[in-house]
């Protein structure tokens, strides 16, 4: 049996107080809104201390997680540079067997191996802002050793070569010039080439034997040939350019480059002999 129970008006009058004080304070601050900011600032007050406590076991959670999760980021880049490091402990020692053995053939062959190439680093200051004269300016001059005719490298391989000497600033005129022409050798093969600037990111490989068929990513040095650059600075990788040509894939990322140094060789580096162990 349903049981009716009894209107009691006094069970809705709080509700209905607090639809008509809700009507009237919106009223107020459509009307006259800079009157109600008080009233805003003094709730937002009053309830801001409960938001924070209850938004404290929320915010402890997480702190908690991105404290773990940073901590297991730490742990496996800790994890990575170990792995890296014995990697390296290990390739030091090989390097260290191959130094002695070279040093031992050397003797041997009794081979004049020439000094380790000295250099100074400088930085660039300025380019030269031409899509076909590719140039930088860099802050070393006669003044600091540099000479016209020396090579010049950046953190991966070569750069360019010093074309006018200053006393305080260096114009270096760069691989991927169009006037540039380096005497390279292809690693593995020894096949010579001419890495020809061209304007372009990647110079070309000229003046290969015809039907020549090189393996891509092959590394290019500086066959030393003329003596304009020494022996074996690094410059690039070969790079299939188009169905019958082939290009230099430079180790140094030229537009990026802050700083680069400059090779110290003689100031005729013309009159020099090819050096080539």
């Amino acid at each position: 049996m349903t049981r009716i129970l009894p209107f009691v008006p006094g069970h809705r009058l709080p509700s209905f107080v607090f639809l008509v004080i809700s009507a009237v304070l919106f009223l107020a601050s459509a009307v006259r809104p800079d009157n109600m900011q008080a009233v805003r600032n003094g709730v937002t007050d009053l309830f801001a201390p409960v938001l924070a406590a209850v938004n404290a076991p929320i915010q402890g959670a997480a702190s908690y997680v991105r404290a773990a999760s940073g901590l297991a980021s730490l742990q496996a880049e800790n994890e990575r540079l170990r792995i890296e490091n014995e990697r390296l402990r290990e390739w030091y020692q090989k390097a260290l067997v191959l130094q002695s053995e070279n040093e031992t053939l050397q003797k041997m062959a009794n081979m004049k191996i020439s000094a380790p190439h000295k250099y100074m680093t400088a930085r660039i200051i300025a380019d030269s802002g031409n899509s076909y004269a590719r140039s930088v300016l860099v802050m070393a001059g006669t003044a600091d050793g540099v000479q016209k005719g020396q090579a010049v490298t950046g953190a991966e391989g070569l750069i360019g070569r010093i074309i006018q000497a200053g006393a305080g600033s260096s114009r270096v005129l760069l691989v991927n010039d169009i006037n540039a022409r380096i005497p390279v050798f292809i690693e593995g093969s020894n096949m010579q080439a001419v890495a020809a600037g061209n304007g372009g990111a990647q110079p070309s490989l000229i003046h290969l034997p015809p039907e020549t068929v090189l393996q891509e990513g092959a590394r290019i040095l500086t066959s030393g040939h003329g003596g304009l650059y020494p022996y074996g600075i690094p410059v690039g990788t070969v790079v299939r350019a188009d169905a019958k040509e082939w290009g230099v894939d430079l180790f140094s990322d030229i537009d990026r480059t802050i700083y680069v140094r400059v090779i110290d060789s003689a100031s005729d580096p013309n009159l020099q002999e090819s050096v080539r162990p």
